[in-house]
Order: structure tokens, then C-alpha cells, then sequence
């Protein structure tokens, strides 16, 4: 598709729209930074749109509402809680839970003349007219037609882990654990995906694994998340650990805050941590685990929500550090710590909640010995930065820590860079507005002198999955749900379509595995070396990254976001080489796992990114159904 008829499909999004779903009416904000309103259909009801991951601003965890006894098994899926308010859970997450209950089967055929035009627009993936028939479309609108009943059909999908309780028709091996080679280099995993070759999963974790006795005897643990289904988390948990002290950290508020405290009240051991969330449209998306034992003390950062659907079949990844040990007792305030400044580093990230629960936990993490770490901490946290404090968070964070422990690579073609994210935020009319400029700036930087390899001529490959990529997923098109870009935001930056690429991994067994992983790295031209990579929490949004203001003299940051970064120099290395084939994973390499193929591929003539809210009804997914967003 031509740039010119790809802004011509988007243009028309504005008017309402009628097909044999029903009408819909589109918004969008003037406002370029706030996320943009999106509506929900027939309703016209405004729901606030998050600008980062499948959840509304306030996080809400629609598909677990009810608690339910330590004892009593999960029932999966869970109804989505009722709209309250003005805070409502994921649109995204809900439209996928409404389709997977209700789904709607895919009828071959042939279109009527008056919807012939119709439907070639919505095979490109948008479902909108073209502009220059704004005249027909008006016409078309005033013979309203019914929109066809849901049935539900005797024909259901097949069993699969996201819809029975306690996904107990996994077998035995998937849960599987054995610890990971104890000289693992960089000790970063992939998540267990139900549905690949055993070989795939072999050197993969699950969250029993990472929770499993192997990795040592829990005598208290924190989870910092964004979204919780409480219930099932906690049977997660050994059966000898679930009643040991758990923490939760959160940015719920007001009614999501009372649905999140109602989960967790047949649970006497937990309690819970808020994070405060002093601006608009920020959110706590930071995904970690502290885990406190007999033996020491571990750190986990991962890209999974506490919540099933995030565990089976999606690719998702994590760190998960040595085992800590404790030091001697007197050891001064200064031991202990990296060559990276790893600990300092976590423990200015925990002081930022100014939260007085975290504070025994920064006292136990000072008793530790972290100097076995070999990774750099990359976080975000809320606020607006002046002066030396500018760097501490977000990108500008990232652009120091390139700045300070890389060197130029000498090169005659620049050296692209390569994102990869489950999100798109509102990032401006043009690449010029922070894509192309602060951002890259801080992606290209290698050095002091960075500027060898050419920070504006470095290509940008943007790795973000197509409607076809959904709709041949292992999830079919629910997996859309955890992508939730929006057509309010796609319209608004229809430049952004030409950096996008699909998303294949075919080397690590996932190509049909959505991804909800963040990672960003810099390539070498044949895409065979890294310069760097950094898996985090953070998508492509300046709500997570930060952005400029005020003649780039203050930084603003929205959310509470967290992410590892891996340096050759930290590892005696001066690239990593980049691992083809990481599965199965038998022991340690020196090459580094990426969890998708290199080079990207980049999108088609037919391709188009996947938007969350409107239908997809021109081919019918794994599970021989449609999308019809609720």
C-alpha cells in the first residue's frame, strides 16, 4: 500500500463508521502528549486510553475481580469487571475476553456490491472508507442495517491453557524445573510458551520455576507489577511458600485500588505498597520480583504481568540474578557493590517510591553482596528532572550509561538500530517531534564520540506486530488484546507505519507467540554483532522514556517503568555475537540469545500494524474466528 492511500484509509477515521458490526464513532485528542480517548462502540461511552501497555491508565486488572479462598481453584476466565465510574479496566484486554467467550465465526462470503468497496479497505487491516468517497459512505449510513446477532456457536475453540482452570491440561514437562547452568553468562531467559517444540522451551523459565525451592528456600518476597490476578499468583507459589509474607507493589487507584485489596483478602500474608503516580496519564508498569531467602537474596526483572494469560503463550523475557549472599556483619555501607553500580542503582530506584513499606527492603538489599552483577540498571520514575538530576531516569539515563561504558565503533555503514515493543504511544505529527530526534540521539549514542557511526544516517528498524501476525498467532486474534494500539493514536502518525517491521522468531520457536517483550540493541550492518542490548518494560511511548521540555533543559516523565542493560565492556567483550539459534539451551554460551531473527523484515505492501479497536473480519484466525472489538 502507497503512503497516499495509507493516509487516505486513516483520514476518513474520524466520521462514524457502519458495517455489519455496528456503528462506531472515532475521536481523537488535540492534545499530542496525553494519551487520546478512545470510544467504545454503540456506547459512545469515552474511555481513557493508556499510552503504554494493554491496560487503562489506572491499570485495572479486568479479568480477575472476584477472590476466591487459598484453596479454591481459579475459574479462567474470569468475568471482566463492570466499568465503574470513569475507571475502567483494558479496553484491549476486554475486547479479547468478550471474543474468546463470545466467538464470532468466520463466513467465506461473497460481498455484496454495496459493501465491495468496504471491505477492500478493511482487508488492508484499518476497516475504514476511503476519504474520497465520503459522499457514498454518508449515503451508506443513513440505510442502517441491524448488526448481526452473536451466537453462540457449538463450534468452540479448541481447549487451550487460557481457558481452563489452573491450565491443568499443560503436561508435566512444561513444568519441568531445572536450575540454569551456574556459570550462565548473561542470565537472561525467555518465558516457557505452551503450544512450541519441547526444544523451545528447553533453557526457558516459568514463573513456577523462578519461584521453585531449586532456586532457594523463600522466607519473604515483593512483586512490583502493573496488572494482578491475585488468586492465581499465589498459586504459583510453592505450596510451602504461599503463606510466607508477600508485598505487592502497585499504581492502582480509587476503585481499582478497592478491586485489587478484595482479591487479596482471603490472603492474610499480603499487603500492599502503593506507588504514587503524581501525573497524568503515568502509570506503574515496572515488572520485578525481590525474593528474600534462607540462602541470600535474589532480584527478577521481567515483561509479564501477574496474570495467566501473560505465562503460556506469549514471548515474553527476564533477568534473573545470582543468588546474593549475605555479608558479614559491620561490612561498611559501601560493600558489596558491582562494577556496573548495580546496587546503588537499585536502591535509589526503591527510595524513589518515597514509600515507607520498601524501607526494610533497602535495608536487607544493603546487607547483601550484589557485586557478582554484570548489568546496568535502566528505570523510569515520575517527575520532572532538572539539572544533574536529568539523567537519572528514562532515555537520557540510557544516553549516559552508552555514553560512559561504550566506545565508537569505526565503521564505513552506520550501525541501524533495532526496537522491538508491544505498545505505541502519541509520539508526535513527525519523526521529528522525539522519534528521530532525543530519542534516537540517545539509541545511536556509542561514546563520547559517538557521533562516528552517524546518529542521524543510523537506519531505525521498529519491530511491532501486523494484523497477519495476529491473526496466525498460537492466541489467534485475542492476542491482539495485549497490543493495544489504538486508531486514535495510528491515525495521528501515519509517518510511523514506514519504521515498522514484522514481527519473526523463527530461531527461538515464537514467531506464533505475540510478543509482550520490550527489547531495544544496536546492530552492526550485517546484523551478526551487538553493541549493546536492553530488555525492559518500557514500549515506545514518551510516557515511559521521558521527554524533553522547556528548550530541553527539563525532563518529564510519566511512569514507573524498569529495564536491564547488557554492555559488551562488562563482560571482557567488545560486541556480542549474536546466537542464531538459542534453543534448546544446554549450557552457557558467549553468544547473545535475541529473542526474534535478524534483520527484521520489514512490513509488506499488504501488511498493516495491528490495531486493537476496530474489526478484522476478512480472514479468519488459528481458531477460525473474527475480531469484533466489544
Amino acid at each position: 500500500m502507497t503512503t497516499a492511500i495509507f493516509r487516505s484509509s486513516l483520514l476518513s477515521c474520524t466520521m462514524s463508521q457502519e458495517s455489519q458490526h455496528g456503528k462506531w464513532t472515532l475521536s481523537s485528542s488535540d492534545d499530542e502528549d496525553p494519551p487520546q480517548q478512545t470510544v467504545s462502540k454503540a456506547l459512545n461511552r469515552p474511555i481513557p486510553a493508556s499510552t503504554d501497555d494493554h491496560h487503562s491508565p489506572l491499570g485495572v486488572q479486568q479479568e480477575s475481580t472476584s477472590s476466591s479462598s487459598p484453596d479454591a481453584k481459579t475459574e479462567w476466565p474470569p468475568e471482566p469487571p463492570k466499568p465503574d465510574g470513569g475507571s475502567v479496566g483494558s479496553e484491549a484486554r476486554q475486547a479479547a475476553h468478550y471474543n474468546q467467550q463470545n466467538p464470532v465465526k468466520f463466513e467465506n462470503k461473497a460481498p455484496s456490491a454495496s459493501t465491495k468497496r468496504k471491505r477492500e479497505t478493511e482487508d488492508s487491516g484499518w476497516a475504514l472508507s476511503s476519504s474520497d468517497d465520503e459522499a457514498a459512505d454518508s449515503s451508506d449510513r443513513k440505510r442502517k442495517q441491524p448488526s448481526p446477532k452473536r451466537t453462540k456457536v457449538e463450534d468452540r475453540r479448541p481447549p487451550s491453557p487460557h481457558r481452563e482452570p489452573d491450565y491443568k491440561e499443560e503436561p508435566e514437562e512444561f513444568y519441568e524445573t531445572s536450575l540454569p547452568p551456574s556459570d550462565e553468562i548473561f542470565r537472561f531467559y525467555l518465558n516457557k510458551v505452551s503450544g512450541v517444540e519441547k526444544k523451545y522451551n528447553t533453557g526457558a523459565l516459568h514463573i513456577r520455576d523462578i519461584l521453585s525451592p531449586l532456586f532457594g528456600t523463600l522466607k519473604e518476597s515483593v512483586q512490583f507489577n502493573y496488572c494482578f490476578d491475585i488468586g492465581w499468583m499465589v498459586q504459583q507459589y510453592p505450596p510451602e511458600f504461599r503463606d510466607k509474607p508477600l508485598m505487592i507493589v502497585h499504581g492502582e487507584k480509587r476503585e481499582s485500588k478497592a478491586r485489587l485489596i478484595q482479591q487479596a483478602q482471603p490472603y492474610g500474608h499480603i499487603r500492599f505498597c502503593q506507588a504514587k503516580l503524581d501525573i497524568a496519564f503515568g502509570t506503574h508498569h515496572t515488572k520485578m520480583m525481590l525474593l528474600w531467602y534462607e540462602e541470600g537474596f535474589r532480584v527478577v526483572i521481567l515483561t509479564s504481568n501477574m496474570i495467566p494469560h501473560d505465562w503460556y503463550q506469549k514471548t515474553q523475557g527476564l533477568w534473573l540474578s545470582p543468588l546474593y549472599p549475605r555479608l558479614p556483619e559491620g561490612s561498611p555501607s559501601s560493600a558489596g557493590e558491582s562494577p556496573t553500580g548495580f546496587k546503588r542503582d537499585l536502591l535509589d530506584y526503591l527510595r524513589s517510591y518515597r514509600s515507607p513499606e520498601l524501607e526494610e527492603w533497602t535495608q536487607r538489599i544493603q546487607e547483601h553482596d550484589l557485586s557478582d552483577t554484570r548489568i546496568y540498571l535502566v528505570g523510569s520514575t515520575p517527575g520532572r528532572y532538572l539539572g544533574a538530576d536529568m539523567d537519572r531516569w528514562g532515555h537520557l539515563r540510557l544516553r549516559k550509561l552508552l555514553s560512559e561504558h561504550t566506545r565508537p565503533v569505526q565503521s564505513e555503514e552506520p550501525w541501524p538500530v533495532v526496537g522491538q515493543f508491544s505498545s505505541i504511544g502519541s509520539l508526535g505529527a513527525d519523526e521529528t517531534k522525539w522519534l528521530a530526534a532525543e530519542f534516537q540521539q540517545t539509541l545511536t549514542t556509542l561514546g563520547k564520540g559517538g557521533k562516528a557511526l552517524g546518529s542521524r544516517n543510523a537506519p531505525m528498524h521498529l519491530v511491532y506486530p501486523s494484523v497477519d501476525n495476529v491473526r496466525t498467532s498460537l492466541e489467534g486474534y485475542p492476542a491482539g488484546g495485549s497490543l493495544p494500539y489504538s486508531i486514535q493514536t495510528a491515525q495521528r502518525q501515519l509517518w510511523l507505519h514506514s519504521y515498522l517491521h514484522r514481527w519473526i522468531a523463527k530461531g527461538t520457536g515464537r514467531s506464533h507467540a505475540m510478543p509482550h517483550i520490550k527489547t531495544f540493541m544496536r546492530a552492526s550492518p550485517d546484523f551478526t554483532e551487538l553493541a549493546w542490548f536492553l530488555i525492559t518494560s518500557a514500549n515506545l511511548s514518551k510516557a515511559a522514556w521521558g521527554a524533553l521540555e522547556k528548550n530541553s533543559t527539563q525532563m518529564m516523565v510519566r511512569s514507573y517503568e524498569l529495564g536491564v542493560l547488557f554492555l559488551p565492556s562488562a563482560f571482557n567483550m567488545k560486541t556480542f555475537r549474536v546466537q542464531k539459534n538459542p534453543f534448546p539451551a544446554t549450557g552457557p554460551s558467549t553468544s547473545f540469545p535475541v529473542p526474534f531473527d535478524l534483520p527484521p523484515q520489514r512490513y509488506g505492501s499488504n501488511d498493516q500494524p495491528w490495531i486493537w479497536n476496530i474489526p478484522h473480519t476478512q480472514a479468519p484466525d488459528t481458531h477460525g474466528n473474527v475480531w469484533v472489538p466489544s
